[in-house]
């Protein structure tokens, strides 16, 4: 693989934003190794990638296991060499209904992917980035809108994404004189199989009660923000960055 080659992992990038961003990281050049649970939806961004002659390797990954977790690095770092990029983006959500009847199983099934899983990830991105020459690199988390402001009967994603922050902050600060960046990306309303529910029917579920139809984006608009943050030099980070459908509700009271 030529040096000048930079290599990044995204998570969930079968489908919706890891997809969208996976692929816009191909078009720029970089190898990509493609996580998430669903090995033929990784083979298809694969194959949409390589039409663009675009270098993608499929590894299957839960990353809510740490077996699997250090195998997709353990992998990326046979086949490519080192590592540039985590965009860290698998994550769930949980049937929407009142804080007090969801299952604790479903809470630590949140968690685990959600929390722990952007977790171990950067676990092994920073002990990758930190041995390879030339080190550092940039770890990118999918923080979303709800790490700002939730959602009505979304305890579990809520939390997890908020938790998110920290993580992003604690990363930010202790690795800093290591030559590695981390950034936050928080999105809002990107056109995906999983937001379709928010332009069907009465659409979904506001805070005084109302459901409402709201506004989407192109994905692949996140895609072009991820591959903007990861272009900048490791002097520079872009700590925080909201990439949103302008009329969404979120700024003000709706």
């Amino acid at each position: 693989m030529p040096a000048s080659q930079k290599v990044a992992v995204v998570t969930g990038a079968g489908t919706g934003i890891g997809k969208a961003v996976a692929l816009a990281l191909m078009r720029e050049g970089y190898a990509v190794a493609l996580a998430g649970r669903r090995e033929d939806k990784l083979k298809e961004t694969e194959s949409e990638g390589r039409s663009t002659n675009g270098k993608g390797l499929v590894v299957p990954t839960d990353v809510s296991d740490p077996a699997a977790v250090k195998a997709l690095f353990a992998k990326t770092k046979e086949t490519f060499g080192r590592l540039d990029v985590l965009f860290n983006n698998a994550g769930i959500g949980a049937p929407a209904m009142p804080m007090e009847d969801l299952p604790l199983e479903t809470w630590k099934k949140v968690v685990d992917t959600n929390l722990t899983g952007i977790f171990l990830c950067t676990q092994e991105a920073i002990r990758l980035m930190k041995a390879q020459d030339p080190r550092g690199g940039r770890i990118i988390n999918n923080g979303s809108i709800s790490a700002h402001t939730p959602r009505p009967r979304a305890v579990a994603y809520t939390a997890t994404k908020h938790a998110v922050t920290g993580l992003t902050k604690q990363t930010a600060l202790d690795c800093r004189g290591e030559d590695i960046c981390c950034s936050q990306i928080d999105i809002g309303n990107a056109a995906t199989p999983l937001t379709e529910r928010m332009v069907q029917g009465q659409g979904v579920l506001q805070p005084d009660g109302r459901s409402m139809v709201e506004a989407r984006m192109n994905a692949d608009d996140v895609g072009r923000a991820v591959v903007y943050i990861a272009s900048l030099p490791l002097d520079t980070n872009v700590l925080f960055m909201t990439v949103m459908a302008n009329l969404m509700p979120f700024v003000g009271r709706g």
